[in-house]
């Protein structure tokens, strides 16, 4: 068992309790993404609660899978590494005559998923039996939207959260939520016992700050972007691109522009992915860039190598974990590479009424928050408790020792994910009485299976050129579990 799963379940089995118990009946959740909505239902059938309010700034649920044509980088700052950029503020499109407001999404215009799509659903709606097997974006919204029909009643939208505040009421902490509306700026301020912090982690980007990139940002206006503000790779058709970092975004972004521009596309990074293939025809794999520099349009990489004329740099570096909307007094962000003080990756230590949906990253998303948001309504609810605060700290300081105090903290690549989703499903069906709630997902040996398998059932896909999208499953791709299963079945005896 590796320690970071044994922080886990020693933490989910701590022989001492907090000794109050929760006074929670009005809670708040901010966000009606995938995660604010799959806590929105599982609260609700707890059963427990008197008032359950959404807030959602966007027009519609699904958070970032809202696409946006616009992609104007209003800051256009590099480097980027404010990680307390104030409150997101949108951009006002015109539409029949009046202005709509638009938050900027990271989804760019030909994006499918980089997860199929029998393992990315929730526990309670499968995906159309006809749907692609790594979808595009627009049959994720949609698949989103029927997710959430039947708590829409909870939401509000174009109203934008601006703060929230701790305030006691005796030993029973309380939070003051001040909310904006989006079209009016007519504000309000409303008193909650809980919060779900379900707003994501793609709002500000990351971009390093490497020696000369500043001034070459100065000399070569628009050259740089940060992969949120991506749209097309019709934007770098013949040009000298370079790509700056090899996670999700960097390997599929890199795979589209390298189809156009100028070849080969240099992908630069500073370690594998294991998402990613390596060198090919299109694309060569360099090193960390360490320097920019303004004659010749050049950069320095660090094993000593120099590109001149490059025409683009496109930076898929990350996002900061930012709150702007909270109280700094909570100490939840300092550097913006992890949230600090949380319990579980979802409680607020020293203030449990405070928890938080989806940190982990290098996860399947859907099926975490599923069983993240089951554990909430059940602690809040008094029918599993949580450690006291001095166990909760243990088990921070913990996962500090072995994984440090940055993006590793919150990073869970397989099989941690997994054995994440078994701890918290384990955990919520402690819950007393019996027979009450909505029943988080469990990965067995199958799902397991898939999510190992995964970075190789995503490059046979694409490996099928444009007859992937016909592909319906991964059996057609050759990736079957029964046939595995029978193949490596052990002996008796």
């Amino acid at each position: 068992m590796s320690p970071f799963l044994r922080a886990l379940s020693s933490g989910l089995r701590t022989t001492g309790s907090r000794s109050e118990s929760f006074d929670v009946k009005r809670i708040a959740i901010i966000g009606a993404g995938p995660s604010g909505v799959a806590a929105a239902k599982y609260l609700l059938d707890e059963e427990a609660f008197n008032k359950i309010a959404v807030f959602e700034q966007r027009s519609n649920v699904g958070g970032v899978w809202n696409y946006t044509a616009e992609a104007d980088d209003q800051m256009r700052q590099v480097p980027r590494t404010n990680q307390h950029e104030p409150l997101e503020q949108p951009v006002w499109r015109d539409s029949v005559g009046r202005k709509q407001p638009v938050f900027i999404s990271p989804m760019y215009d030909t994006l499918e998923t980089n997860i199929p799509y029998p393992l990315m659903q929730f526990s309670d709606l499968d995906f159309p039996k006809d749907t692609q097997l790594f979808p595009p974006r627009q049959v994720v919204l949609s698949y989103l939207e029927r997710y959430a029909e039947d708590i829409r009643h909870l939401i509000q939208f174009s109203t934008q959260v601006v703060d929230v505040h701790l305030q006691m009421d005796g030993c029973h902490p309380r939070w003051l939520v001040r909310t904006q509306d989006v079209l009016t700026s007519a504000t309000k301020v409303s008193t909650y016992d809980a919060v779900v912090i379900a707003s994501g982690h793609y709002n500000v980007p990351y971009i390093p700050n490497i020696p000369g990139a500043e001034a070459w940002d100065r000399a070569y206006p628009r050259a740089m972007i940060h992969s949120k503000f991506y749209r097309s790779r019709d934007n770098f058709k013949d040009k000298k691109v370079i790509i700056v970092g090899n996670s999700a975004s960097g390997v599929d972004i890199g795979n589209q522009i390298g189809e156009v521009c100028k070849r080969p596309l240099l992908q630069s990074q500073r370690q594998e992915s294991y998402l990613d293939n390596g060198q090919s025809a299109h694309k060569t794999v360099v090193a960390e860039i360490v320097e920019f520099m303004e004659a010749d349009r050049a950069v320095r990489f660090a094993d000593g190598g120099v590109e001149k004329e490059v025409d683009a740099v496109v930076f898929c570096t990350g996002y900061f974990y930012s709150y702007p909307f909270l109280s700094k007094d909570l100490r939840l962000v300092s550097d913006g590479r992890r949230t600090q003080h949380v319990y579980q990756q979802i409680f607020q230590i020293t203030y449990p009424t405070l928890a938080f949906l989806a940190l982990p990253q290098k996860i399947i998303p859907f099926p975490i928050a599923e069983c993240q948001a089951a554990v909430i309504a059940r602690v809040w609810s008094n029918r599993i408790q949580l450690p006291n605060e001095p166990e909760m700290d243990q088990w921070e300081d913990s996962i500090i020792k072995e994984r440090g105090t940055d993006t590793n903290f919150h990073n869970l690549v397989f099989p941690l994910d997994a054995d994440y989703i078994r701890e918290l499903h384990n955990w919520s069906l402690q819950a007393e009485p019996k027979g009450k709630g909505k029943t988080p997902p469990y990965w067995g040996e199958n799902e397991r299976w898939m999510r190992e398998r995964f970075p190789a059932i995503k490059k046979a896909f694409a490996d099928r050129g444009s007859d992937k999208h016909r592909v319906r499953s991964i059996e057609e791709l050759g990736f079957d579990f029964e046939v595995w299963k029978a193949q490596n079945r052990v002996p008796a005896g």
